[in-house]
């Protein structure tokens, strides 16, 4: 009697197992990665939450609607100066027992300035950006969140401090240097329309355009100058009517017609977003310090960063995609730590 040969069914149930362990496995990892990212990717700001035109500071149980100009001059009293530029001076105040910065315009000539950086808080309020807590226009004054850490100019001060010494590791500082380019990307591809960071000529002055917060992660605090780019409406960036020079801005950004030829604004061609790019590798490499593991982030941000100076502007990456690399590298690099306390 003839037998009916079929094909054993153990061989495909155990591939459809195989299988679906291995998507299981992804599953969780895509998960559990994307509860990590989440966690970090972002500082954690205390008016997320809140609706449209409101703020919370850390101290704050409740919402508050933005102080509008009566308000900021009868409620908001000064202590002290804390801070002084070209556009602004700045008070520590308090404001019904919570401590605010309140800026002040240094100069009438910055006027346009000073309101400039009042609509751009105002369009851009997010993670990335200090919070705004009211303005007055007619008064020409600002109140922002207070962050009693100072800007990123005080990081390696702030990090050496006993009760931040622990916290002075490669985690910390590429979390920080992530942050930068997250706020970069931002304000590349946020509400406001694709904007430059003009203030950001030189190392320190770009530090200074950042806060510290209290949980040791980075706000963008100084918005006076961020010129609109769109090269489909032929907008382009000139980062002030003076001679820009040195390696830390981008080439696009030198006097192009050599030392022959007296500089001239007029003469001058404008640039885009992608030279604020070329000076992430040197922001990075400040926020590293010489911390232990600096070295292996260095590496594995290498390829990026050779990238981000190329000298033809259009040949670099965009800040999202350096955010991208740089995102991995800090996932990548804590996975890695974390599989080698296991083993101890």
């Amino acid at each position: 009697m003839g037998r009916d040969v079929r094909t054993s069914p153990g061989v495909p149930v155990v591939f459809v197992c195989l299988g679906a362990l291995l998507l299981g496995n992804v599953v969780i990892y895509l998960y559990l990665d994307s509860l990590h990212g989440s966690h970090d990717d972002q500082p954690e700001s205390p008016h997320l939450g809140c609706p449209p035109g409101h703020f919370r500071t850390a101290t704050m149980t409740r919402c508050s609607p933005w102080l509008q100009g009566p308000q900021v001059k009868a409620e908001v009293r000064r202590l002290k100066l804390i801070g002084q530029g070209a556009v602004k001076q700045v008070y520590l105040s308090e404001w019904r027992g919570q401590k605010v910065a309140l800026s002040t315009l240094s100069s009438a000539e910055y006027r346009e300035d000073f309101l400039h950086g009042v609509s751009m808080l105002q369009a851009l309020q997010g993670p990335h950006v200090v919070q705004l807590v009211g303005w007055s226009p007619e008064d020409l004054l600002l109140v922002t969140e207070y962050h009693p850490l100072g800007s990123l100019l005080s990081l390696d001060a702030t990090l050496a401090q006993e009760r931040y010494r622990s916290r002075d590791t490669w985690q910390t500082r590429l979390r920080l240097a992530v942050d930068y380019v997250a706020a970069l990307s931002f304000l590349h591809d946020g509400p406001a329309g694709r904007r430059v960071m003009c203030d950001s000529n030189s190392l320190d002055k770009t530090l200074s355009q950042f806060l510290l917060t209290a949980q040791l992660r980075l706000v963008v605090n100084d918005l006076d100058a961020l010129p609109e780019v769109d090269a489909s409406r032929g907008l382009l960036a000139k980062c002030g009517p003076r001679e820009l020079t040195g390696d830390f801005v981008a080439p696009e950004q030198l006097w192009p017609h050599g030392e022959g030829q007296p500089f001239s604004d007029r003469l001058m061609p404008g640039y885009d977003e992608r030279s604020d790019v070329w000076k992430i590798p040197a922001v990075t490499r400040h926020l590293m310090g010489s911390v232990p593991g600096g070295d292996l982030v260095h590496f594995h941000l290498f390829q990026i960063h050779q990238r981000c100076r190329r000298p033809e502007p259009l040949g670099r990456p965009s800040a999202s995609d350096v955010l991208l690399v740089y995102r991995s590298v800090y996932a990548s690099m804590g996975r890695e730590a974390a599989g080698s306390r296991d083993m101890l």
